[in-house]
């Protein structure tokens, strides 16, 4: 008896257990004494990297504003087309972009030109044709200490694009800005025939509050240009029914520095 319980004892017990284990392995429990039920641990996702601050304006001086800036680009046309593109799809891609992220801006998009095989590096060119202050200032040491020298060896007519400058026979000529502009315009195509539609597209802007010039008008800039380059005014000829050229003459020097003055993109 003592032996039969000793020895069907522990069998019923690990039969017992046997069904317990089965069941929590099928998720089910078979006996009458209820299971807690464990909650399943979820482990707590990283935090999120904060997302980096925006690049802060330099401190703008006391009575100023910050009305937009200017972004520098220094690309030809040779390497845009190694990258399966060109300036003008690089430009129309920042135009809309400048759009997308901020609708209320207005965007404006000048090339900086220069001489072919002039050299130097892309962003150097466009920083001191447009302008930027601290390119000038880099630049302005250099250009003065030969400024004197160049403008006694040269007579003539000396057209200086980078400083937006005409002299005749070492007097300076004054000029306005527009007429520099249509001086400018002609000179970057030396040789080519302009006609007066495409100096007005390209040198009136139609956003400008100057209303955009007629045709008779462009006769009107280019004759008192001529005027003023008084007996040089052939360098400047009409093409009768077409529109105007510039004619390098012999006695005409063109300075350039290190990048011409910009022109409209």
């Amino acid at each position: 008896m003592s032996i039969a319980t000793i020895t069907t004892a522990p069998a019923t017990r690990s039969a017992e257990a046997d069904r317990i284990a089965t069941a929590l392995t099928a998720g089910r429990t078979t006996t009458s004494t209820a299971v807690p039920a464990v909650a399943p641990v979820v482990a707590a996702a990283p935090a999120a990297p904060a997302a980096p601050a925006a690049p802060r304006l330099r401190s703008v001086p006391e009575g100023t504003e910050a009305r937009g800036f200017v972004l520098y680009v220094g690309l030809d046309e040779a390497k845009a087309l190694a990258d399966g593109s060109s300036l003008g799809q690089v430009v129309q891609a920042l135009k809309d972009l400048a759009a997308q992220i901020a609708p209320a801006s207005e965007t404006y998009a000048a090339v900086a030109l220069a001489p072919a095989g002039a050299g130097g590096r892309d962003i150097d060119v466009v920083r001191l044709a447009l302008q930027e202050p601290a390119a000038l200032a880099r630049h302005r040491d250099t250009e003065e200490s030969h400024t004197g020298e160049l403008d006694r060896a040269h007579a003539g007519v000396v057209i200086d694009l980078s400083r937006k400058r005409l002299a005749l026979d070492n007097t300076a000529v004054s000029l306005t800005f527009k007429e520099f502009e249509l001086l400018q315009y002609l000179v970057l195509r030396e040789g080519r025939t302009v006609d007066r539609a495409e100096l007005i597209g390209a040198l009136w802007n139609p956003e400008d509050e100057e209303a955009a010039p007629n045709e008779r008008t462009i006769d009107v800039h280019i004759r008192r240009l001529r005027a003023k380059l008084d007996r040089y005014e052939d360098i400047v000829r009409t093409v009768r029914g077409v529109g105007y050229r510039f004619d390098r003459h012999a006695d005409v020097t063109i300075r350039y520095a290190s990048a011409p003055s910009p022109d409209l993109f």
